[in-house]
Order: C-alpha cells, then structure tokens, then sequence
C-alpha cells in the first residue's frame, strides 16, 4: 500500500469530491498539542483496508475501469496502520477494541469500559466533556451496541444491553443516535421501555426525524432512534433493507451537528455498524453498500471542515477486519463484478449457499465469518492529523485526539 505524505504538493492534489470520488486536502499545519475544537471520529466495524479496496474495485467497474476510484477518506493526506489486538485474545472483539480506542487500555472480549481487573475506565469523550465540549455518540446500529457504549458505559458483559442503555444518562452526553435499543424491555422483556426509563432522567428520546425537528429545539439532553427502532431485538448479524422512512448515517450525522451547534467545540463518534454484520455473514454487495454509507457520513464531516479547516479534526478508522475478504481468489486477475450487478443486488435475499455462489463466480474471497487479528488503517485530515501517520496501536488514538500522546 503507499503511503501518502502529509507534505505532498498541492499540485499533485486536485480537490474533488464528487459522488464517488476522495476528499483530500494539501494544506500544512503548524504543529499543535492542543484537541481540535471540532473533533470527528469514525469507525467503521470490521472494515479493514480489504474491505475499502473491494469498494473502489466495485466503484471503479461502474465506470468500466480496473481502479483509480477513491472514497471520501481514502483521499485523506495522512494515513497510518493500527494494530488491534486484545489484552486475552490476539482476534479483539468489538467491545475490547472500542474500549482501547475509547479509553486507550487494553481489556479483555466481552468488556466495556474496565480494564482486566474490572476498574472501570474513562473514556476520551468524558475528558472532551470536562474541557467543555459537547459530545455527540452515534451509529447505524443499536445505540447499546459495543462500539458505541465503549464510549459512555462500564459493563463486563457486552450483552447487557438494557444495563448499558441505562448509562446513557448517567454520563450527560448530549447526543446520542442508533437504529434501535437492543433489549429495549430488558432480556426478560418484563423491565420499564429504556426510552421512558431515559426520559424519566432528563432525555429526550425522539423516534424519527419528525420528533427530531419538533422536539430538538427544546431538548437539553437528546437521543435519536429511527422510527422502528423500539424493537432493537434482532439478529446481530442480520443484514436488511433500509426503511423509506429511516435516516441514513449521513442524515443522523447532519442532525447530530445541528443539536450541537458551533458555539462550543464538539466530539462525535460516528460508526458504520452493518459494514461489521454484512462481513460476517460474507455478504459483499451488502457490505459495499454499508461502506458507502458510512463514506456518505464522513463526507458530511468533511463539508464541516472545509468551512473549519484550522479547528477540526477527521479520523476514519476500524475497530478490527471482518471475515478476511480478498479483492481476488483462486488464482484469478479478473474481478466479475458484472456477476452481482445481474444477480447479487441486496435488495433481493439469498441464502447462505447463493451467496458463496455469487462470491465464488465474482472471484471475491472470504477466509471466516468471524473477525481477524489484521491491522487496520487510519485515515486523518485537519488540525493534529500529523499525529496519525505511521504505526500505531489502538490505544494511542486517544492520546493522539488529544495531543498527549507520547512520541516515540
């Protein structure tokens, strides 16, 4: 992979962002220690650098090319690999590796917020809230989810969902937006509704982006939930449709930041939950689908820092690789793109067994259904982007975020 300068020239960058091309930037920055006063973190779950070259070899194919298509972040000036590992396992799971970006300590799988020992952490969107930012915490999956409750809940177990939803309130974050509540009746379904359970302290929870528009404006503390989202009770790993009257990434994401405004500087974590679950189940039109999603969200930031380009900070990033995906397989040059543009459109369920069919004839590889213990890139751009270039380890990028890091 080359590895882009932070120093290139501005001539060899044109500046395009266009529906399916990279957003770059070729402006030096004086070195600064201190945050960003706009700080955006991304993270897409189980999107390793496989699972970004299989989405611009399916973008490039639109236009009858073998390459050269960038997404929004790939384009990012400053570009770094990061390793994943856990404290107990070689393979992190998502908890275990949010918990390291969040809080910059290794745990073990399965945890949130503690370390081995089971003392609980502190994440870096609560130390950005003690200097006066507002936080924002959002995803295309379960608010409860892993990633997202690595940044405001302290739990040992990642599947006590109605428990972590119950910290949402207790950390005073702002915002925060999903596509549901896992055990949203608690695993018994026997426990209070976690969204009168929130409002009962002091949260506005809106279902949909029509209580968005007539609830935000009067709203101290908010959490956003697609219109269905009450009954976040399904299969982890299922893949589905979007609804009509869902909200993308992008539009969450937009909504975030008009809830938090300019006035004080802000933190967002913004995840691309589905790029995770399409993975596991080796869905790749899905998983192409789900990444260009999340890229569309990142976008949004990007037209943030094109108006604030001294005072933010974009990082894209994964969590871990899912499903060890091969742009190629069996010996193969030749990509068959055209296999799923007639066969394989998401929107048309296949079985298990259709799918490696479709994957085998493309020449798409797939190596397990679970995650991988493969490093994951980082892209930067904006104020400290520097800070991300070259190796690191996950529990750096806090330090990293906040210029406190120590340099080797």
């Amino acid at each position: 992979m080359k590895v882009r300068s932070i120093a290139r020239a501005a001539a060899a960058l044109a500046l395009i962002c266009g529906v399916f091309t990279s957003c770059t930037n070729t402006t030096d920055k004086a070195a600064d220690e201190s945050p960003a006063k706009y700080v955006f973190l991304f993270i897409g779950d189980g999107m390793g650098a496989a699972q970004t070259a299989v989405t611009e070899s399916y973008l490039s194919s639109l236009k009858g090319e073998n390459g050269g298509e960038e997404l929004c972040f790939t384009g990012f000036p400053v570009l770094g690999s990061c390793t994943t590992y856990s404290a107990d396992r070689q393979i992190t799971c998502s908890s275990a590796s949010g918990t390291a970006i969040a809080c910059g300590v290794k745990t073990l799988n399965g945890r949130l917020g503690l370390d081995p020992d089971g003392n609980r952490l502190k994440s870096i969107a609560f130390d950005l809230k003690e200097m006066g930012y507002r936080i924002g915490i959002m995803s295309s999956v379960p608010v409860n989810h892993a990633t997202p409750a690595s940044f405001y809940a302290h739990n040992a177990s990642r599947d006590d969902y109605y428990s972590i939803s119950m910290e949402i309130p207790e950390s005073g974050f702002e915002f925060f937006g999903g596509s549901g509540f896992l055990d949203y009746r608690g695993k018994d379904g026997k426990s209070a509704p976690a969204s009168e359970v929130l409002e009962s302290k002091g949260y506005e929870v809106c279902f949909g982006e029509s209580e968005f528009k007539s609830e935000s404006a009067t709203a101290e503390h908010l959490v956003f939930i697609q219109p269905e989202g009450r009954e976040g009770d399904a299969d982890n790993y299922e893949v589905e449709e979007m609804r009509e009257e869902d909200s993308s990434l992008a539009e969450m994401l937009q909504m975030g930041l008009e809830y938090l405004g300019e006035e004080q500087p802000f933190f967002v974590m913004c995840e691309g939950g589905e790029i995770d679950w399409a993975a596991h189940d080796n869905m790749t039109m899905p998983m192409i689908e789900a990444i260009l999603g999340f890229n569309e969200a990142v976008r949004t930031a990007y037209s943030f820092y094109e108006k604030h380009p001294d005072e933010t900070l974009i990082i894209v990033t994964a969590d871990h690789e899912t499903g060890g995906v091969t742009l190629g397989s069996d010996g193969t040059d030749t990509i068959h793109w055209d296999v799923f543009k007639t066969e394989g459109k998401s929107d048309i369920p296949v079985s298990k067994e259709e799918n490696a069919r479709l994957n085998a004839a493309a020449k798409i590889g797939w190596t397990t259904d679970g995650h991988t213990g493969a490093p994951v890139p980082v892209y930067a751009i904006g104020k400290g982007a520097e800070r991300f270039a070259g190796r690191m380890d996950n529990t750096e990028i806090k330090g990293k975020i906040l210029g406190t890091e120590n340099r080797r």
